[in-house]
């Protein structure tokens, strides 16, 4: 009866039995579907489709004025006219035209005379209000006062200080001694007052930026300074610079970029002949010089390729800082890598001598 039950348990079903009703499989119904394809579609698409407004506005107002300047660059272009094909005309004008070459000198001096002070006086200011003043935030506040002021209130005024009958400026230099200065005529007084100006606008807001650089800046450093007897002179030097490198070259090139376009304050600065850039052209930049090519007197296709002259100074700055921020780096990592290879000698060094 063992022998049977163990035969009759163990043994196989035949083949031609019936296996019994299977059970269904439940097919998603229409609804269900529809839901997992939107699913699947907000999870893929919304990314794209949040940051679409960005690139078409940045494509509407960026990138199509871009190619079509450089497209207009190209030809010869009148207010009014059908464009003209010149090639490279327009380049080869500006590389023989003094016009240029002037505004573009310009635009150098004016820059450096304006943003090495401006930047200077930036980290010190900064430095200044690190410190726990009493009265710090109403200082912070106010050093961006400049800056939200507007360009055109601004220049006014300087123009006023800067007149050369009735300027307060002049009237100090007579009692000084000095005899007045032509503010608006001479080439490098000229200049001089518009780097007043722009160094009077941008310093607190540059300051602003170094000063939040410094807070980053770990406390254990300058605590490591105190200890190895360093002022507050040297820990400024060798802590606080090298630590807000990388912002300081920031602030570099936006500055730079910031002076090569620079519009507002020679313009209102010279009144009627502001965009020529006074009488003798003394201070016209390049974006002067542009306008005044395409708005006055109408030749868009030079005022085009004015703008792309432009545009490449600006990318070869940025190449510039890239290339300095890369040295930097590369630099500062020499002397991590210096002792990694001494180690290894080292070690190599007492395999071979317990070998």
């Amino acid at each position: 009866m063992a022998t049977s039950v163990r035969a009759t348990g163990g043994s196989a079903p035949p083949a031609d039995a019936d296996p019994g009703p299977r059970p269904r499989v439940q097919l998603p119904s229409g609804r269900s579907r529809r839901r997992s394809t939107l699913y699947r579609l907000d999870l893929k698409a919304a990314p794209y489709l949040l940051v679409a407004p960005f690139f078409l506005t940045f494509a509407a107002f960026g990138f199509f004025p871009l190619i079509y300047t450089g497209w207009l660059s190209l030809h010869r272009v009148e207010l009014g006219g059908v464009p003209q094909w010149k090639g490279m005309e327009n380049y080869s004008a500006l590389a023989t035209s003094e016009f240029f070459w002037n505004a573009l000198a310009n635009t150098f001096t004016i820059g450096v005379i304006s943003t090495v002070p401006q930047l200077l006086m930036a980290l010190g200011l900064a430095h200044l209000l690190n410190y726990k003043l009493r009265g710090r935030a109403f200082f912070r506040v106010a050093v961006l006062a400049p800056y939200a002021t507007s360009i055109a209130a601004a220049t006014l005024v300087f123009a006023q200080l800067f007149n050369t009958d009735y300027g307060l400026i002049n009237t100090v230099l007579g009692w000084a001694g000095f005899g007045p200065v032509d503010w608006e005529s001479s080439k490098w007084p000229a200049q001089i007052a518009i780097s007043v100006i722009v160094t009077w606008r941008w310093t607190g807001y540059n300051a602003l930026i170094y000063l939040a650089a410094m807070q980053a800046v770990s406390q254990d450093l300058y605590e490591a300074a105190v200890l190895d007897g360093a002022s507050r002179w040297r820990q400024f030097l060798s802590v606080t610079i090298p630590s807000i490198r990388p912002t300081i070259l920031f602030t570099i090139v936006v500055s730079t970029i910031g002076a090569t376009q620079l519009f507002g304050e020679p313009m209102l600065f010279g009144g009627s002949v502001g965009i020529s850039g006074g009488s003798g052209n003394q201070f016209q930049t390049l974006s002067l010089l542009m306008y005044e090519k395409g708005w006055v007197t109408g030749a868009l296709g030079q005022a085009s390729a004015i703008a792309w002259v432009m545009l490449l100074l600006l990318l070869l700055i940025g190449g510039l800082q890239a290339l300095v921020s890369r040295w930097h780096r590369d630099h500062d990592r020499a002397p991590d890598r210096a002792p990694t290879r001494s180690r290894s000698r080292a070690g190599r060094t007492r395999t071979k001598a317990g070998s």
